[in-house]
Parts: C-alpha cells; structure tokens; sequence
C-alpha cells in the first residue's frame, strides 16, 4: 500500500520520498503508542481495582505505565524522521538529572510515599502517631500524609518525615490497652483497691471485655502506692475509653472510701 502511494508521487519529489515515509511511519507509530499507552492506563486501574489496592497506588503505576510507552513511542518516532535517538535519550537523562537535584526533597517525599502505599504501615482510618503527631490518618497522598487529631485539627505531615522516623499504629492489631496511673494511699488494703479499681474498669463503657481489664502493681512512690489500669478498647473508642475510665475509678474509689494522696509541702519557720 505505501509503495503504491508513491508510485502516484510525481517525478520531482521522489528524493523527498523517504523523508515522507519517515513522517507517516512516525505519525503512525505516535498514533498506535497513544491508542496502547490510553489501553494499558485503563488495564491497570481495573486491575488494582479488583486486587483492591490502594486508588492512589494504582493511578500512580497506571500512569507511570502510560508515560513510559508515550516516552518510548515519541523516541522512536523520531528516530524514524531522522533525529539520533541516542542522542535524544542523553539529553533527556541529563535533564531529568538536572530536575532530581532541584527537586531532591520532593522527590524524597514520593519515594516515601510509594513505599508507604505498597507496604502499608499505616492505613486511612487508623490512629497513629507519626513524626511526633497523633491522630487519625484521614488520607494518604504521594507527597504528604494527612491526619486529623481529636481536637479537629487537620496535620499536613511529609511523607519522608514518616518513613524516617519511628510510627506507632494504635488499629495495627485492632485492639488498643491503656495504662492509666493511679496512687492510692500508703496503709491502703491493696488487695481490695485494686478489685474496687479492676471493677470500675470493667464497667466502664467502650471497655472489651476479651480480653478482660486488669490492675498490676506499679511501685511504691512518695507518698502513695502506685497502681495501673490496664483497660482495652477499640483504637477508635481509645481517648473516650480513658476518660470514662478514669471518672468511674475514682467515683469507685470514693465511694469505697479509698484515699487517694496528693503531695504536700510542710514548711518549718526557723
């Protein structure tokens, strides 16, 4: 067929002839890199969707797949109409290392940001604390981590902050324990504040009952005996859980007529 289109080209442009084949060939070969690069771009997002990963990671890889076969069909289409490839490719490569070194801080950020999206530390809905921040993880991007903390406040984290730092996941294994100090005073039957203690727990709401709370012996302080609340909850009731907690042992605690000591300063006048 194209030997048949230029057989209809007069005599005169017969030495243009290959540049004309040249630019056809590398007008099609663009055409069929856009038409493959579109196809592979929709094949991928379906597959993360049905392997249920994460949306984000998906049209990350998607358009990484894309940009490669645009990247390599433009290459190769040029070198049809006659521009050195090897050459386009070092130029390239020198620019793209030009823009690594302006942008080394963001780019650390994506990296990182991958690298969270494909093994999964934390996750969105989670309460963790990250980069010295605690709070639930409302969206991960692939620059930036976003968490909201109790008090509503929205924290913007970057995501090279997180992965080079220690991260605590509260939902990592979906139940949270809470240590919750309480001093009771020195001469106090212990075996019975820590029952009136480990009671008020268990009643408390939000608190699991599998597995139950319980009440551990901390030491002895300066002026009280020092006891532990362990109490569990779900990483969401967490905050919740505490205070109730706390409001029930010392109502219970009161009204078992338990003192709980305070520090006092007794000053002598010379």
């Amino acid at each position: 067929m194209l030997d048949a289109m230029l057989a209809l080209l007069p005599d005169s442009l017969d030495p243009y002839a290959p540049m004309f084949v040249g630019a056809l060939t590398a007008l099609v070969i663009l055409t069929l890199g856009w038409v493959l690069s579109k196809w592979v771009h929709r094949m991928v997002v379906r597959f993360c969707v049905k392997r249920k990963l994460d949306e984000a990671l998906g049209r990350f890889l998607a358009s990484i797949m894309r940009y490669g076969i645009l990247a390599a069909a433009v290459i190769a289409a040029l070198g049809r109409v006659g521009v050195e490839s090897t050459s386009l490719v070092a130029i390239l490569g020198a620019a793209g290392l030009a823009v690594g070194f302006a942008l080394q801080g963001s780019l650390s950020n994506f990296a990182a940001g991958v690298m969270m999206l494909v093994f999964r530390p934390i996750d969105i809905g989670q309460r963790v604390t990250v980069a010295g921040h605690t709070g639930g993880v409302e969206e991960i991007g692939l620059f930036a981590t976003t968490l909201r903390t109790p008090d509503n406040e929205t924290i913007i984290i970057p995501n090279s902050k997180i992965t080079d730092d220690s991260i605590i996941n509260y939902a990592y294994r979906g139940k949270v324990r809470a240590n919750i100090s309480i001093g009771v005073a020195y001469g106090t039957d212990l075996s019975k504040a820590m029952q009136v203690i480990q009671q008020a727990s268990a009643g408390s709401d939000l608190v699991l009952q599998d597995p139950a709370p319980d009440v551990a012996f901390a030491g002895f302080g300066a002026s009280s005996l020092d006891l532990l609340a362990r109490p569990w909850s779900l990483p969401d009731d967490f905050p919740t859980m505490q205070h109730n907690v706390r409001v029930a042992i010392y109502e219970a605690l009161e009204k078992a007529g338990i003192e709980i000591p305070f520090d006092q300063i007794v000053v002598h006048q010379a």
